[in-house]
């Protein structure tokens, strides 16, 4: 489950989909200035291969990405701050039974 929600936070964030702008505008700037050695046809092919390889690069860091990051150690902090909270809870209850306890003890 978390790694689906940091895929899906990645996805949201658009970051590769600039990335795939970024080639895609590079790509069509190289074309333009080098227009002299290319026709029209060979332009608009390697365009579309540089831009479906680069989103397909693009695709392969996401998973990559998701595959190399250590999300135990989240857990296990996700774990601890639960845990943690449980024994605070506890241990005030144990002090209010304390103070409950002193307040009886003074009245008699």
């Amino acid at each position: 489950m978390m790694v689906e929600n940091f895929s899906k936070t990645i996805v949201k964030s658009k970051i590769l989909d600039t990335y795939v702008a970024a080639v895609f505008f590079a790509t069509i700037i190289f074309f333009v200035l080098n227009s002299g050695f290319y026709s029209p046809f060979e332009m608009i092919a390697w365009i579309v291969v540089v831009t479906i390889g680069f989103k397909g690069i693009a695709n392969l860091m996401l998973s990559m990405t998701i595959s190399l990051v250590n999300l135990d150690n989240t857990q296990n902090q996700i774990d601890f701050e639960k845990s943690s909270s449980k024994l605070e809870t506890l241990v005030s209850d144990l002090a209010i039974q304390e103070a409950t306890v002193q307040s009886t003890k003074n009245k008699k």
